[in-house]
C-alpha cells in the first residue's frame, strides 16, 4: 500500500491545531484544536471528515503539555481509524514560524535542522520555541516517519537584496541576522499560485499583489511565482496596520517612550505587538464590529478603519511600483475573504491603475475563489481563500513520496 496521507500540525505557545489530508485528491481526513494546553480548562475539539462524515466531539480537562496534547490527538484519530501507526501514513509536516536564509524550501527534519531553528528563537521568540517543542513530540511519537519543516519565511527568501536589507551597519546587521525576512510566506505562495489559475496561466506568468488580511496582516508583490517584497520584516511586527500589532512606525517612537515615559523595553515590545493597530486604536480587532460600530458613527472606529485601509492602499501602490506590471491583486485570510467594505475601500480611487470592483460582485458571499473586478478589467482583483494546510501538506508530500 503506498502511503498518500500527511498529518499537518501547527504548534503554538499553548495550542495545537492539526489536520490530516489524503494526498491523492487533497481531502481532509479529520481536523481539530487543543487549546489551552498547560491549564485546568484545556480543550479539544475534534471532526473526522473521512467517508463525509462531520461529527465534531470535544472534551474537555486539564491538557499538561505537548506530549499529552499529541497523544490525545493519537487518542481521537485512532477512534476513527486514521491512527498514526497507519501504514497510510507517509509524514507529519510542521508549520515552522521562521527559517531565516538557510531554509528555502521544505526540509526533512534532522537534528541538525532543529538546531538550526533553535538558533533562530531569538528573532522569533514567540514562534519557533513552540513548534520545536511540536516537532520533538511528534517525533517521539513516531520516530520512524519522516517529519518534515514548512517555514513561514522560506517564499520570501528570494526577495533582491535591495529589498531584504534594511540601511544600518552591514557589520552589526550580519552579526545579529537583521534583516527582513517576511512572514504568512505558506499563504502568499498558496494564493499567488491560486491567483494564477483563477486567470488561467501558470504562475510563471502572473506579477500578483497578495494581501493576507487577518489578525496579523501582511503584503507580498509576487513576480513570475516569486516573492520581491513583501511587508513584514525581522518580525511579523513591521508593515500593515493588524489587529493589535502597529505595523510600520518611526523607531524612534521607542527611544521616545523609553526616554520621556519611562517605559522598559518589554513594556514598549508589548504596547507596539499587543496594544496597537486597531485594538489600540478603538478598542476593538474584530473587523465586522469595528464595521458595525462605524455604520453607528463611531468616530473612534471610524478612524481605525480609515488608518487600516489608508496603509493597504499605501502598500498596493508601492508594490505595483515594485512588479511594474500587475495582473492582478488578490485578497485573502479572515478579512480579506470576508470583509466586502475593507476590499471595496481598498481599491476606491484606484482606477487609474486599472484597479477595480464590481460592487455587487464583491458584496456577493462565496468560499471559493473568485473575481470581484468589472468584465474586461486591466487588473483582475480576487478572492482566494487561503489554505495553509493544503500548502504544508503538499510541499510535504512533494518532498518525502
Amino acid at each position: 500500500m503506498t502511503a498518500t496521507r500527511v498529518l499537518v500540525l501547527n504548534s503554538g505557545s499553548s495550542s495545537v491545531k492539526y489536520q490530516l489530508l489524503d494526498m491523492r485528491d487533497s481531502s481532509r481526513l479529520a481536523v481539530g484544536l487543543v487549546e489551552r494546553i498547560g491549564e485546568e480548562t484545556s480543550r479539544l475539539v475534534h471532526t473526522p471528515l473521512a467517508g463525509g462524515g462531520d461529527e465534531r466531539r470535544e472534551r474537555s480537562g486539564p491538557i499538561a503539555d505537548h506530549d499529552a496534547a499529541l497523544k490525545a490527538v493519537a487518542d481521537e484519530l485512532a477512534h476513527d481509524g486514521l491512527g498514526l501507526d497507519s501504514p497510510e501514513l507517509a509524514a507529519i509536516g510542521h508549520r515552522v514560524v521562521h527559517g531565516g536564509l538557510r531554509f528555502s524550501a521544505p526540509t526533512v527534519i534532522t537534528d541538525e535542522v532543529l538546531a538550526e531553528v533553535e538558533r533562530l528563537v531569538p528573532v522569533a521568540p514567540l514562534h519557533n520555541p513552540a513548534n520545536i517543542t511540536g516537532i520533538r513530540t511528534a517525533q517521539a511519537l513516531r520516530p520512524d516517519l519522516p517529519q518534515v519543516a514548512v517555514f513561514d519565511t522560506a517564499f520570501h527568501t528570494t526577495m533582491p537584496e535591495a529589498a531584504a536589507r534594511y540601511a544600518i551597519d552591514v557589520e552589526t546587521a550580519d552579526a545579529h541576522r537583521i534583516r527582513r525576512y517576511g512572514f504568512h510566506g505558506t499563504s502568499h505562495s498558496y494564493v499567488s499560485r491560486a491567483t494564477a489559475r483563477l486567470l488561467g496561466k501558470d504562475p510563471s506568468e502572473v506579477n500578483v499583489i497578495v494581501l493576507h488580511l487577518g489578525n496579523g496582516a501582511s503584503a507580498s508583490a509576487v513576480a513570475g511565482g516569486r516573492c520581491v517584497e513583501t511587508s513584514m520584516g525581522l518580525t511579523p511586527l513591521e508593515g500593515l496596520v493588524m489587529g493589535t500589532r502597529s505595523g510600520d512606525i518611526d523607531p524612534a517612537v521607542t527611544f521616545h517612550l523609553k526616554r520621556v515615559a519611562g517605559m522598559s523595553t518589554d513594556e514598549i515590545d508589548a504596547l507596539l505587538n499587543k496594544k496597537s493597530g486597531l485594538v489600540g486604536l478603538c478598542g476593538d480587532n474584530d473587523m465586522r464590529e469595528i464595521r458595525r460600530r462605524v455604520e453607528e458613527g463611531d468616530e473612534r472606529a471610524r478612524l481605525a478603519f480609515d488608518i487600516y485601509v489608508h496603509r493597504l492602499k499605501k502598500y498596493i501602490g508601492a508594490y505595483y511600483a515594485v512588479l511594474g506590471r500587475v495582473d492582478a491583486l488578490a485578497f485573502t485570510a479572515g478579512v480579506g475573504e470576508n470583509a466586502a467594505p475593507v476590499r471595496e475601500a481598498a481599491i476606491a480611487g484606484l482606477e487609474g491603475l486599472g484597479l477595480a470592483v464590481d460592487a455587487g460582485l464583491n458584496a456577493a458571499r462565496s468560499g471559493e475563489a473568485r473575481l470581484i473586478s468589472p468584465a474586461g478589467a486591466r487588473v483582475a482583483v480576487a478572492v482566494v481563500p487561503t489554505d495553509e494546510e493544503l500548502e504544508i501538506a503538499r510541499q510535504t508530500f512533494e518532498l518525502v513520496k
